[in-house]
């Protein structure tokens, strides 16, 4: 316990604030990299639950808790989250109804890493991918053998689609094909109806949602993870970037860690996170990187259909505690959260392709 109080109070001087301080306080960093200090904790969430996310996980760092410990109590408070379709627990189902689920993460300290991939009835799929990092030899269990391992580690099984997701799904089911039998009777379909259903489902724009945690811990150790319930409405057996080490995710404790959000296949191909954390090797800035990796993708493209810009969002960290944002397309810059020293911000990141 001394040592801890110890450790603790010498953090406190080095940055010269208190908690309640730490808490409060925020600021904006917009399209540059700075060094923001150590311990850092950001993620791809901007939205409320991705803010007390991160106080989760800086309650662990300040304490002088591992990176690898941050991340996932971080990543938990999304995934049980039943009003954030994109992971866990109200995550978006498959075409069949049912939510799989993929997570991965890495450990820079150990150079160590698990993953689960369709992951059935378990709301937090990345404690499960750290316990195949930790306690076996492998590292990507998948569907029913992921599932009976999360079983025998203790892991309750629950229904994990929502109310709000079952709409969602059922009125996707109903639009999928205008001849078939799903929806009103022709006579009574009335498209004003329609369009009030989708306002109340604004996320329904994206249907790739995934969230990505990366950390820097006080003994300067990096550690990240991903975690999804993917592609919306996918075929059932599908599995996106986000459980596949060095696409969805990558891990340098020596450089840095960058994850990925987006349209999976295209990550696969690409290795982004892999890229992206090989190119801060050489010298390049987290942004420099996200953005690299993005022109990357679009070179690929352009040999094959030049009008063609996927959807994919990069973010990343490096040992100087510099970040980087970059998204495909879209109108609105990107941005992640972060919680350093200085508090909780929100860095707005860059687009390579503005529509």
């Amino acid at each position: 316990m001394s040592s801890s109080i110890s450790r603790r109070n010498f953090f406190y001087r080095g940055v010269g604030l208190s908690a309640g301080t730490l808490m409060l306080r925020h600021f904006k960093v917009f399209g540059r990299p700075v060094g923001q200090g150590l311990p850092m904790i950001v993620t791809s969430h901007t939205n409320l639950t991705g803010q007390k996310a991160l106080e989760a996980g800086w309650d662990v760092l300040q304490q002088g808790g591992s990176a690898v410990d941050a991340i996932e109590k971080a990543a938990n408070i999304i995934e049980v989250d039943p009003e954030d379709t994109s992971v866990g627990y109200g995550g978006l189902p498959n075409e069949a109804g049912v939510v799989q689920l993929d997570a991965s993460i890495m450990d820079g300290k150990t150079y160590n890493a698990g993953a689960v991939g369709c992951l059935e009835n378990i709301k937090t799929p990345v404690s499960v991918a750290r316990i195949v990092m930790e306690r076996t030899d492998h590292i990507f269990l998948v569907g029913q053998g992921a599932l009976q391992f999360a079983r025998e580690w203790g892991f309750r099984e629950e229904n994990l689609l929502t109310e709000k997701a079952r709409k969602i799904w059922l009125r996707w089911k109903e639009n999928l094909n205008p001849d078939d039998d799903w929806g009103p009777p022709d006579h009574l379909r009335n498209r004003k109806n329609d369009q009030a259903y989708w306002e109340e489902f604004p996320e329904m724009e994206n249907h790739h949602g995934t969230v990505n945690v990366l950390a820097l811990d006080p003994q300067g150790n990096v550690a990240g993870l991903t975690t999804t319930s993917g592609l919306s409405f996918k075929i059932p057996g599908r599995v996106g970037d986000s459980p596949i080490i060095g696409a969805g995710l990558y891990v340098d404790n020596e450089v840095g860690a960058a994850g990925a959000t987006g349209r999976g296949e295209d990550v696969i191909k690409s290795l982004a996170s892999y890229y992206i954390v090989a190119r801060m090797a050489d010298g390049r800035t987290p942004q420099e990187a996200c953005e690299d990796a993005l022109n990357m993708i679009i070179r690929k493209y352009k040999k094959v259909n030049p009008d063609f810009y996927p959807s994919e969002k990069f973010v990343a960290i490096n040992k100087s505690g510099e970040v980087g944002c970059a998204t495909m397309r879209g109108r609105h810059n990107p941005k992640m959260s972060l919680m350093t020293p200085r508090g909780f911000s929100k860095y707005e990141g860059t687009i390579i392709h503005r529509t």
